[in-house]
């Protein structure tokens, strides 16, 4: 017998709304079924994000820091204006009618800048100056948080001077409340991580250049299942689970005698598929110093 000679099978949004159906013993028949069954795939995208790490969500961002500038968005705020050459990295920005704040990371082209979490919205074609350079321009387009609220955590990060990666420290909310002085500047050593709708992480100490970069591994949003002809932003192993979550998750709504099974289905597949989704790296034990105590 012939094989295929193809590797490519990848359902879109309609088909999987159609097999988690026919697991639901009912068909879909209506442009609700469809839509209700989309807003569910979307809804266990979230409750993936809640179990833990999924690796192909893992995404680098580097980012160079600003001096005397502690916070920064958890992605990349973009601000697009007639002329950004007079201004001053690490100044704050005002906007003239809206009276929004924020600091200026990195002006990455003639008419964009990089910038932090706004205070408000800027509103377009207003005039915004900057605090310590006085340079004044327009805004062309009111920047997107898109990209920032995306972003569900951090794994890991580092600073990179001079070529030299080094790790930095994640601390808690407590943590970098209970630092005395947040303005004391120098290299960057830790980092604290505040989940908001639109996150950000603070730095310390404060950055004492504008050419160190922060370098860390955030865990974004699976792109949303807005259309049946789109096809899911998940790896051909998670296949299986992506199916039998939907099935579970429209049993609820449609097929209540069935719920129990394909709940058990769904749990099966998800630890499976979770269990795969891992790197392959030797386990490595660091015994600490208390272990070393001599006793006796």
């Amino acid at each position: 017998m012939a094989l295929s000679g193809s590797k490519n099978f990848e359902p879109d949004v309609a088909e999987y709304i159609e097999e988690a159906f026919e697991r639901c013993g009912i068909e879909l028949r209506t442009g609700y079924d469809a839509r209700t069954a989309r807003r569910s795939l979307n809804l266990l995208f979230a409750d993936w994000a809640n179990r833990g790490l999924n690796l192909w969500t893992v995404a680098e961002v580097t980012q160079t820091v600003a001096s005397g500038v502690t916070e920064y968005p958890l992605g990349t705020i973009t601000l697009t204006v007639a002329d950004s050459s007079g201004f001053t990295i690490g100044e704050t920005i005002t906007g003239g009618s809206s009276a929004v704040t924020a600091s200026v990371i990195t002006k990455p082209l003639s008419t964009t800048m990089t910038i932090t979490v706004p205070s408000g919205t800027f509103t377009a074609s207003e005039t915004i100056t900057g605090s310590s350079s006085s340079a004044t321009t327009t805004v062309s387009s009111v920047p997107s948080l898109e990209d920032v609220q995306s972003s569900v955590d951090v794994l890991s990060a580092v600073v990179r001077r001079d070529s030299t990666d080094i790790s930095i420290n994640r601390i808690g909310r407590d943590d970098y409340l209970r630092i005395p002085d947040k303005t004391t500047t120098g290299r960057v050593i830790q980092y604290y991580v505040d989940r908001l709708i639109t996150p950000v992480y603070r730095i310390w100490p404060s950055p004492e250049n504008n050419t160190d970069q922060i370098i860390y591994d955030r865990m974004v949003r699976i792109d949303d299942a807005d259309a049946s002809v789109n096809t899911v932003e998940v790896p051909w192993r998670f296949y299986p689970c992506l199916t039998a979550g939907l099935a579970y998750y429209l049993s609820i709504k449609r097929a209540p005698d069935r719920i129990e099974m394909l709940k058990a289905i769904y749990e099966e597949e998800f630890v499976r598929a979770a269990t795969e989704d891992q790197d392959r790296v030797p386990l490595t034990l660091v015994p600490t110093a208390s272990s070393l105590r001599a006793t006796g």
